[in-house]
């Protein structure tokens, strides 16, 4: 069984698109972190759409999708699930917490002590949650879209590395231009489209283009570059932490990604070029000089991105990837 990759993708951008207005990259590169199995931080001021981008996806994708507000009060067993004692039988019973769905939504996941937040960990890693000893079983596919304002730090938790490390990209989705506002402003003056939402693909869709974009061609030279990549943060100066191997991981699996969504069975250093933001400035801890100096982590991957010698599309990636069917 195949898939129109170009159908798929287009079909969640447009769906998506009836409620964020102008944000089709953002929308493609979250879209992106799905389809590569992992999960998503929306980083940006309130008000830019961060949940609305959220819902629509998992409205789109025809996934359960459930929200909780991270606050300095929520238990890890708020998030996780508890059991409870059951009078009647003498025994204790699991009650699955809200983690159990398809899309959650962490907001304002920083908002959350510490403990909480690490609530998090096993589920995001392992797609499970061990609940006094017993391992329960997320459904998949399963997703956390996080997020978090990057500006209000009174009364915030910061997410510590380990935690950042657990989600594929890190995006901001950002302000409307003033066209692209007042389109906005007409399109929402009624009831919001949010409510009216359909899916436009299955669980079960999305799980077979999971599958495919973990087949999409890598050549070797792709390989070494994107290491490449990921070594030259840990030798910058400004670095104190690079990326880790989950890093080169992660960037891989988004190029791949990528590449799936314009109906490519191979992935090309602009698919690299494009993921690399959102992979790996979140990973990156800048030394004390440069947090004072305000450097950003962004900075940084634009300098390792034009010290890494680019390999050249050649017949030696094109070539090997026409031996593999193009799907759809």
């Amino acid at each position: 069984m195949t898939m129109q990759t170009t159908t798929f993708t287009s079909r969640v951008l447009d769906n998506v698109a009836r409620v964020l207005v102008g944000k089709d990259e953002v929308t493609r590169q979250a879209l992106a972190g799905v389809l590569a199995g992992g999960h998503v931080l929306l980083e940006d001021a309130p008000g830019t759409g961060k949940t609305m981008l959220a819902r629509a996806l998992a409205a789109s994708l025809g996934l359960t999708f459930r929200r909780v507000q991270f606050t300095p009060d929520l238990l890890p067993g708020d998030v996780t699930g508890v059991s409870v004692y059951r009078p009647a039988t003498g025994e204790f019973n699991f009650v699955p917490g809200p983690i159990f769905t398809g899309v959650l939504l962490a907001d304002e996941i920083n908002r959350a002590t510490p403990k909480t937040q690490s609530a998090l960990l096993e589920a995001m890693g392992e797609g499970q949650v061990t609940e006094s000893g017993v391992t329960h079983r997320l459904p998949a596919p399963f997703v956390v879209i996080a997020t978090q304002n990057p500006v209000e730090h009174e009364g915030t938790y910061r997410l510590p590395e380990a935690q950042l490390d657990r989600f594929l990209l890190r995006l901001s989705v950002g302000y409307p231009t003033l066209e692209e506002e007042v389109r906005l402003l007409d399109r929402l003056q009624g009831e919001h489209p949010i409510h009216t939402l359909g899916a436009v693909t299955t669980p079960a869709e999305l799980l077979q283009a999971q599958a495919q974009v973990r087949e999409v061609f890598v050549s070797e030279d792709l390989r070494r570059y994107v290491a490449g990549l990921v070594r030259r943060t840990r030798e910058h100066p400004v670095v104190a932490l690079g990326g880790g191997p989950r890093a080169s991981l992660a960037l891989q699996g988004v190029a791949q990604a990528l590449a799936w969504q314009e109906s490519r069975q191979f992935v090309t250093p602009d698919d690299v070029q494009r993921a690399a933001p959102g992979v790996l400035a979140h990973r990156l801890s800048l030394n004390i000089e440069a947090r004072l100096q305000g450097h950003p982590a962004e900075r940084v991957v634009q300098d390792v991105l034009k010290a890494e010698p680019v390999p050249v599309e050649n017949q030696g990636i094109e070539g090997q990837a026409a031996a593999i069917p193009v799907r759809g």
